[in-house]
């Protein structure tokens, strides 16, 4: 796989998460800064876009939208 596949994966993961339960980027913002983690709507949408995002971010993401599991294929 290359880079730019990995980042649309890894985009698409978190996408789908947030489908899977109902949420728009407003509500992860919202859960985000419930643990901490200020983000702003229009920066999601700008690093899912890209797909270009610290593993941090990630596990910030999975943590504040209370993903127990992720399947990576």
């Amino acid at each position: 796989m290359t880079e730019t596949e990995w980042e649309r994966l890894m985009s698409g993961l978190l996408k789908a998460e947030l489908k899977l339960q109902g949420l728009s980027y407003a509500d992860l913002v919202e859960k985000l800064a419930a643990i901490g983690v200020e983000e702003k709507e229009a920066n999601i949408s700008n690093k899912l876009s890209r797909g270009r995002f610290s593993a941090v971010f990630f596990a910030q993401c999975l943590k504040a939208i209370g993903s127990q599991r992720l399947k990576l294929d």
